[in-house]
């Protein structure tokens, strides 16, 4: 390996090294910023908004799916393939909404989408989000608050009826969370669109 090739190897590894480092002390440090009260009532709201219900991949038991602890909140298994639904099930004129066994993939007349990873991973998560970014994401139905729609079953028109105090806590508890990488798949637009 030539010297100049050398070099450059060492800059990559050290760039993504540091890389690493700022995620690491970015994601403790904006939770640090938040109360244990403020969290603890993020939880709750988390909780008992359902939020679990598509965000969270499963595992099946006895009693049926039950969030996987060790992914919670952590969005659509990237390696997880879609599956195909059979013709006639999603029709224009009677149509309904089908999901896959995770329930963190979703199709509709919007075609299927996924649910996100909430926790706060900087490159595939809401790490590198802002509260105020998070917050007007809820009030518009925007990704990040600006970019595409957030699409169903997402009932962000919901959220959006929160004050900004409780979109506050859900946002402390997400940033709390310990970050998951998983690169969710872009939504997939319907077929002919």
């Amino acid at each position: 390996m030539s010297g100049k090739a050398r070099f450059a190897a060492i800059i990559s590894f050290a760039g993504v090294l540091l890389l690493l480092i700022v995620s690491i002390v970015v994601s403790k440090v904006g939770a640090m910023a938040y109360s244990k009260e403020q969290i603890e009532r993020g939880r709750l709201l988390v909780t008992v908004g359902g939020c679990h219900d598509c965000h969270s991949p499963k595992v099946m038991t006895a009693q049926g799916p039950v969030p996987d602890s060790s992914r919670l909140l952590s969005g659509h298994p990237a390696k997880e393939t879609v599956p195909t639904f059979p013709q006639g099930i999603l029709s224009e004129n009677g149509w309904v909404a089908a999901t896959n066994h995770h329930f963190t993939a979703w199709t509709g007349p919007w075609g299927i989408s996924f649910a996100a990873n909430l926790t706060p991973d900087n490159l595939t998560g809401i790490g590198a989000w802002t509260e105020n970014s998070f917050i007007k994401a809820m009030r518009t139905g925007k990704h990040m608050g600006a970019g595409r729609p957030i699409l169903p079953p997402m009932p962000w028109f919901n959220l959006a009826e929160l004050p900004d105090e409780d979109l506050r806590d859900i946002f402390a508890y997400l940033k709390s969370l310990k970050p998951v990488s998983n690169q969710v798949p872009l939504p997939i637009p319907p077929a002919g669109k």
